[in-house]
């Protein structure tokens, strides 16, 4: 390949740093981990066991779609576990505030139950949906870490998560807030799993693709080469001649079988470098699979 014309020549990566900043050091990084654990340590050691097992058993007991919101990086929390419950054959969704004050409320109904994340309680999408979701009937949980706040004194019920501080220097970003936020929703995520007596079965159905579908779900059936797909071949047929089935059905090897499809061994893409390497001049070409296979 040429050099690149001038207009796509790529800049030199910059060497050294910007003036502003100070080298990281290994005690510094080791000091912010030592930190947030001590953190989620707090809100483990500070959380009211009777407050979460109140919302864990409403959730259990809701009969229609637990519904989560939030704004910001609360937001995300709530959608993620969402979609945990939903993974976990729950009926769950999330509901954009936003969304929902032009249209998306009428998801929403008397069987339902409504979880508010917000770390101060006061969030203004939030407390603008409010009034608008308790005209349809729905139950209504806030899940704060600010006391005495507007969101959890409009709600049918409240679960303070309690959080000493954020990580980030200035106590502004919500760091340490959404991960005990996190903590909390997936455990109890995972305990209305167990409540629910899910099956590892029931939990493969809902994820059919990746390594946990293919160890769950697919039996060898679902998956194994049939009839055309599989790359067969006589004890008796030139290797030379064979090279095109070895290598177009993808299997790495071709499978020797007699007039009845008995099989009589293998073939593979290494027993063909091995033979290239023995074998000298014309001789591969009158070489036969039986002469070279696996049996």
């Amino acid at each position: 390949m040429g050099s690149l014309p001038p207009s796509l020549d790529l800049p030199s990566p910059p060497l050294g740093k910007p003036p502003h900043l100070q080298l990281l050091s290994e005690t510094t990084l080791l000091n912010l981990f030592k930190s947030q654990q001590n953190h989620l340590n707090y809100f483990f050691q500070n959380l009211d066991f009777s407050q979460a097992l109140s919302f864990t058993q409403t959730l259990l007991n809701s009969r229609g779609t637990i519904f989560f919101s939030g704004v910001g990086k609360s937001g995300f929390v709530a959608s993620k576990i969402s979609q945990t419950l939903v993974s976990l054959d729950i009926r769950s969704s999330f509901l954009c505030p936003l969304d929902a004050l032009h249209g998306d409320i009428g998801a929403l109904s008397s069987a339902d139950v409504l979880v508010l994340f917000s770390k101060s309680g006061s969030t203004e999408e939030l407390l603008r949906l409010l009034p608008c979701a308790r005209a349809k009937g729905v139950y209504l949980i806030s899940v704060t870490s600010v006391s005495n706040n507007a969101l959890a004194n409009a709600c049918d019920m409240n679960v303070h998560l309690p959080l000493e501080r954020e990580l980030c220097p200035f106590d502004l970003a919500p760091v340490t807030s959404t991960a005990i936020q996190m903590v909390f929703g997936d455990t109890v995520a995972i305990a209305l799993m167990g409540a629910r007596n899910l099956t590892k079965e029931q939990y493969a159905a809902n994820h059919p693709a990746g390594r946990i579908g293919k160890s769950l779900i697919f039996k060898v059936k679902d998956v194994m080469k049939k009839k055309d797909e599989l790359p067969i071949c006589k004890e008796g047929d030139l290797i030379m001649e064979q090279l095109v089935e070895l290598s177009s059905k993808g299997c790495g090897c071709l499978l020797v079988i007699d007039d009845e499809y008995h099989l009589l061994g293998t073939f593979t893409d290494g027993d063909l470098r091995r033979t290239l390497i023995k074998a000298s001049g014309e001789a591969i070409f009158k070489l036969r699979v039986g002469d070279m296979c696996n049996r």
